[in-house]
């Protein structure tokens, strides 16, 4: 029929032949090449920024990185997160120069675990024990203690870069400006993945407007005691990361919407510095010494109402959405990549089953 024949130079080339292109090389768009490349398929991924960048708008670079339990998320994204943290243990018992540790982790709640809080995490972590009173600080109704992963970006980023291109996987540095743009670059390429954060809101023919940058600070303390994790799940939202692999410890959390300052703000990072404090007193003093702060600043991706993920056909093209993951990135990385991966492996399927029929308008 006129319009639905495949051209024959297209044909000449099998579906998985014909590159997944990434728009995003953060560690979603960064993963799922990874998760799809090592399936056989090839992948070229596109980004203004990418693997080994400083700049503040790769918020991959600067990420906590620390594998928690999301409260008040539905079954479908805790999986997504057990998933995570799956892959994320064999890296740290496989392969330490991934940049994924095993730590203690301590968590504080000021009330008692509602219906759908993070204690869903007991199903997947190691060493999981409530504590007992005397064990934590009085202030707290409720504390446990686990197994904790933790992900230090500076050398897990590049890490999963190196991975990709080792399996054949492509980076291209480029900022576009719209999705059709990538489309008019890769005429042969039938998926395309959109993970570009908070970019999405500007890209012409996507324009989602609940997407938008939220800038977190954190102070980077050098310090021996850097091999518990401590989370306090509250009003007062506190968080001590540790980097084993470096000697530092991530005082957090803050963040800012729509503010893209690269200077740091002093009193964010003196009540960082307090809560912290509050916290864990045996391991961050009231005062640490000037010499041994350093301050993190990455600009997250934020979408009001969560994270988008799913699946459009767009003409003769599979369109997949993966973006707005806001501080949550790390803990979801490696979920989201297996449900792209899916995703492509069923647009694979559609493709195989209905020959011929493909629009090539």
């Amino acid at each position: 029929m006129p319009g639905q024949v495949k051209l024959a130079e297209e044909n000449d080339i099998p579906f998985s032949r014909r590159p997944v292109v990434v728009l995003g090389a953060g560690i979603i768009g960064c993963s799922a090449a990874l998760q799809l490349l090592q399936n056989g398929f090839q992948v070229t991924l596109v980004g203004e920024y990418l693997p080994g960048d400083d700049n503040i708008l790769y918020a991959s670079a600067w990420a906590g990185a620390a594998w928690h339990a999301a409260a008040g998320i539905p079954d479908d994204q805790k999986y997504l997160q057990a998933v995570t943290h799956r892959r994320l243990l064999q890296m740290a018992q496989e392969d330490p120069t991934s940049g994924v540790c095993i730590v203690q982790g301590r968590e504080y709640l000021e009330q008692a675990p509602g219906k759908n809080s993070s204690l869903w995490g007991q199903t997947v972590l190691k060493n999981f024990r409530t504590l007992k009173p005397g064990e934590y600080p009085p202030n707290f109704d409720t504390a446990w203690s686990y197994d904790c992963l933790v992900v230090d970006p500076t050398i897990h980023i590049p890490w999963v870069g190196a991975k990709v291109r080792s399996l054949g996987g492509e980076f291209v540095r480029r900022k576009v400006q719209s999705l059709k743009e990538l489309y008019d670059l890769y005429p042969q390429s039938t998926v395309f993945i959109n993970a570009s954060g908070w970019g999405s809101r500007d890209l012409t023919d996507v324009r989602d407007e609940k997407s938008f940058p939220d800038r977190g600070q954190n102070v980077r303390l050098r310090t021996s005691e850097h091999h518990t994790m401590y989370f306090r799940n509250g009003k007062e939202y506190t968080y001590i990361i540790p980097r084993p692999l470096t000697g530092h410890l991530i005082l957090g959390g803050h963040n800012s919407r729509d503010n893209l300052s690269g200077e740091p703000d002093l009193e964010v990072a003196r009540d960082e510095i307090r809560r912290a404090h509050i916290l864990a007193p045996e391991v961050v003093p009231a005062e640490p010494a000037e010499s041994d702060i350093s301050y993190v600043i990455g600009i997250r991706p934020g979408r009001e109402g969560g994270f988008r993920l799913d699946s459009q056909k767009i003409g003769n093209r599979t369109v997949l959405s993966a973006y707005g993951f806001a501080g949550g990135g790390y803990a979801f990385s490696y979920g989201v990549a297996d449900a792209l991966y899916k995703m492509v492996e069923q647009a694979e399927f559609d493709y195989v089953i209905t020959p011929g029929e493909t629009s090539t308008v």
